[in-house]
């Protein structure tokens, strides 16, 4: 129970550092409005938020992790192959789900140590935790992110002056760490697609030189295609080159 819980806590605090890439509601001057009763105030506010972060939970799980890049790669190896619900998306998606946690576990004990256990503690206040927190997830995507895709976010926002990374701000760095892991997605799709688009080719023209135009070359390509992937292990070759090729 205690596991279940601290993984609950960790994934809370993840999906929380989402604020931290625009400003935040200046809660003094709400406590100023309302004449000195503040507290029932700010926590309704804090709770309201809480439940407004957790709706969100979702996108930010996709656009700050690996999950991006798994599940178009697990698309396309489906598509490749010709099979259109088979995985089913059910599978798909958790697949690349469990591969998220997996990839992202030594993330999430940093942010365990540095930034939750030091909160529950009451040892730093709530900002200093998502700092904390923030910290090893901007690591993670500043390693997958290309220098032209952060430097093209850089130039629309006019932010010239920026010398180091510490200085680039979130709602830059998350755009160009999603476009980037689109672009690595797609170049993995087109490597696999390849083998399996050679298959096609040489049964539809073995096909049209019998004389058997009417037969659909899918009906024959599928189970050479299948037959290739699993002679050459390919969801093992898949998930290990997925994994390793995060940084």
């Amino acid at each position: 129970m205690r596991k279940i819980l601290r993984t609950i806590l960790i994934i809370a605090i993840i999906i929380t550092i989402g604020k931290v890439a625009y400003a935040e509601p200046d809660l003094t001057t709400i406590d100023r409005l309302v004449g000195g009763q503040s507290g029932n105030y700010v926590f309704s506010l804090q709770i309201l938020f809480l439940l407004t972060v957790l709706t969100l939970a979702p996108s930010i799980l996709i656009m700050m992790t690996s999950f991006t890049r798994l599940i178009i790669v697990l698309s396309f190896i489906r598509n490749a192959l010709g099979l259109q619900q088979t995985p089913p998306n059910q599978v798909i998606i958790g697949l690349a789900l469990f591969l998220t946690f997996f990839i992202m576990a030594p993330i999430g004990s940093q942010i365990n140590q540095e930034a939750l256990q030091p909160y529950l503690r009451e040892e730093i206040d709530q900002e200093v935790a998502l700092q904390r927190a923030l910290e090893p997830i901007r690591e993670f995507m500043f390693r997958q992110t290309r220098d032209k895709d952060l430097a093209l976010f850089l130039n629309i926002k006019n932010l010239d002056t920026v010398n180091n990374l510490e200085e680039v701000p979130n709602h830059v760095l998350i755009p160009a760490f999603i476009i980037s892991e689109l672009k690595t997605a797609f170049q993995i799709g087109f490597v696999i697609y390849v083998p399996f688009l050679v298959i096609d080719m040489v049964v539809a023209s073995t096909l049209m030189s019998m004389g058997m135009m009417m037969l659909p070359p899918v009906i024959i390509s599928l189970p050479f295609k299948i037959l290739l992937f699993v002679l050459v292990d390919g969801w093992n070759l898949i998930v290990k080159s997925l994994v390793l090729g995060f940084r």
